[in-house]
């Protein structure tokens, strides 16, 4: 009987600190870039939006609601890993040693970006399905025009899907708890990025180039615009592989690189 008071007692010690990480790394992450896009409009650096229609006041509150929601089951599933180690289900290398050394260490990052984004790819045409498209991601594509604050406004059951993925992976792959924290860096960056409707990819970044297979902000909001191409999250692997990239994704990607910034105040008002 005394598990439970024990297992209540850890919640309430650690649970928090999960609570606050995981909500100061989307607060952080999509503040900065929201502030990078409107200092980069008030000097007139860079391309203008994507998009030719703006998001609305309620567009940011609808999609921090749904953040912050998220967040909260983020931080449910963070600290079920946590117990889960704590209880020995799951064993956490802590040493470079006890992981295998740095080859290995590289080698599950590298391991652990390739199977999100397997992950991610196959679960969200699942979720574009008609099973699954009303009860779980329609919420997401409320977000016609995203902005970086779109990037964990979720419906519960998508919000679930994609925190399990690392419980998952760590049940099947002892990972050392720097890769862990740089993969969710990562992945909070490429979020934010992905949804931040303006493109500062470089040309590098375009489909034949050195770059080319990395995706771009340009390669997800032709996802959020049309709700058909475009699945992939790093990667543009498994949209060629499966014919779901596109068909204008190149021309569109050169389009939003040289799409001219409408007048910036600092501008107009030199003019």
């Amino acid at each position: 009987m005394a598990v439970v008071p024990s297992a209540l007692e850890l919640f309430l010690r650690v649970w928090p600190a999960i609570f606050l990480v995981d909500l100061g790394q989307y607060v952080v992450a999509a503040a900065v870039m929201a502030l990078l896009i409107l200092v980069a409009a008030w000097l007139g650096f860079g391309p203008g939006p994507i998009q030719a229609k703006r998001p609305k006041g309620r567009d940011y509150s609808r999609e921090i609601g749904l953040s912050l929601r998220s967040v909260l089951i983020f931080s449910l599933n963070g600290f079920g890993i946590y117990a889960a180690m704590e209880f020995g289900l799951v064993a956490i290398p802590l040493t470079v040693e006890a992981a295998g050394g740095w080859v290995a260490i590289v080698a599950t990052f590298i391991g652990i970006l390739l199977a999100h984004d397997a992950w991610f790819y196959w679960t969200h045409r699942l979720m574009h399905g008609p099973a699954m498209w009303r009860r779980v991601h329609q919420a997401h594509h409320r977000s016609h025009v995203p902005t970086p604050f779109a990037a964990y406004a979720f419906g519960i059951g998508e919000a679930w899907v994609q925190a399990i993925f690392l419980p998952l992976f760590l049940l099947i792959v002892p990972t050392h708890p720097g890769v862990i924290s740089l993969f969710m860096l990562v992945m909070i960056v490429r979020n934010v990025m992905g949804h931040a409707g303006v493109e500062f990819h470089p040309a590098i970044f375009a489909p034949g180039r050195a770059l080319g297979w990395l995706t771009t902000t340009t390669h997800h909001d032709l996802h959020h615009q049309t709700g058909r191409w475009n699945f992939g999250f790093y990667f543009t692997f498994w949209d060629r592989l499966m014919g779901t990239e596109h068909p204008d994704y190149a021309q569109r990607f050169l389009e939003a690189r040289l799409r001219k910034r409408p007048l910036g105040a600092q501008e107009a008002a030199t003019r």
